[in-house]
């Protein structure tokens, strides 16, 4: 049987160089690593840009603060581009998810202040996270496939066409949905013998588990060990986030669940209020019973009873009609986020 793995070992795909370039002076800023002082600046960063790109997901301002400060286990790097007033300018990260199994990944964004964009400043921020990402994937020692992968919302024209010109490939579409909460839900039973509750810390590593078996075959994951799945939420909503409860010999078992966080800091400028599902999974020895329509619908009610405005997930497009099982509850299509790579 033929192997995935590569022939050459990492060491020798990766071409790591023995230096990062930062953007060059001409480009008119000054460069340096961010840390716990720049939180402030680099969010409001984030705000004046994203209004510009339209960006259906902002970037959750715990999660930025943890990796800038150093406080997350997530193996980062960045930097800031400094104006002659001193004000943030350009941003870069690269980021490593903990504990990765199968694959080593390298996530890299930026985002350049719209007044400081065409100037070549993209570009430069890309070729530094590239080298960035190459050195901390060698760091890891382990000789496994890696990935160096952006997302980038598809109306963002020129900033596909930059990680084009460097190598990336697109990967992946995930579609972007929601729907108002204030549509009527359809009746979805629960069948027989099992329960839907909220989630609850208690339920917390069943529902790692049980995550962990529903995504084993889906492209892209990862199995989670505790550490990192403590830090894949930073910030669920526990009454928003569902979990079906089966009977099993050893008392009640987790076997689907559907992870929903609270955004606040997106809502001023979408308008409205929301609630995003992050995951939605179903063990395998439970797919085929409507468990799926059960949590979502749970989802959305218990949205409606706080009073929130919508309810949005993405949807991997490669996964063979599931844009119309979201749409038959009532979700539309918004946008899409696409995952471009470099495959090492």
């Amino acid at each position: 049987m033929p192997s995935d793995r590569p022939e050459r070992p990492l060491a020798e795909r990766l071409h790591v160089p023995d230096v990062a370039e930062v953007p060059a002076p001409h480009l008119g800023l000054s460069w340096r690593g961010l840390d716990g002082s720049d939180v402030d600046a680099v969010l409001g960063l984030l705000d004046r840009c994203t209004t510009v790109d339209q960006a259906m997901m902002r970037l959750c301002p715990v999660e930025i603060a943890a990796r800038i400060d150093g406080t997350t286990e997530t193996v980062t790097d960045s930097l800031g581009g400094f104006g002659p007033d001193g004000a943030l300018r350009a941003m870069a990260m690269v980021y490593l998810p903990p504990h990765d199994v199968a694959m080593l990944r390298s996530f890299v964004t930026a985002t350049i202040d719209p007044e400081w964009r065409g100037r070549g400043i993209g570009r430069a921020l890309l070729d530094w996270q590239d080298a960035r990402a190459r050195q901390l994937l060698a760091t890891d020692g382990r000789d496994l496939p890696a990935r160096i992968g952006a997302y980038v919302g598809e109306q963002l024209a020129d900033r596909r066409k930059l990680y084009v010109a460097a190598g990336f490939s697109p990967k992946r579409v995930y579609q972007e949905m929601r729907r108002p909460v204030s549509r009527p839900v359809p009746e979805v039973p629960l069948p027989a013998g099992l329960r839907l509750v909220d989630w609850s810390p208690e339920l917390d590593d069943a529902v790692r588990q049980t995550h962990n078996e529903a995504y084993a075959e889906h492209w892209g994951a990862q199995p989670f060990d505790p550490e990192s799945w403590s830090i894949v939420h930073p910030e669920l909503a526990p009454a928003w986030s569902k979990v079906v409860l089966a009977p099993g010999p050893n008392g009640a078992e987790v076997v689907a669940f559907a992870m929903t966080s609270r955004h606040a800091h997106s809502w001023r400028q979408l308008g409205f209020s929301e609630g995003y599902t992050e995951q939605i999974g179903v063990r395998r020895d439970h797919r085929g019973r409507g468990l799926a329509r059960v949590l979502l619908a749970g989802v959305i009610r218990a949205l409606a009873a706080d009073g929130i405005e919508s309810s949005a997930l993405a949807v991997d497009t490669v996964v063979e009609g599931a844009h119309r099982f979201y749409e038959e509850l009532g979700y539309e299509r918004q946008g899409a986020q696409i995952l471009y790579t470099i495959e090492i």
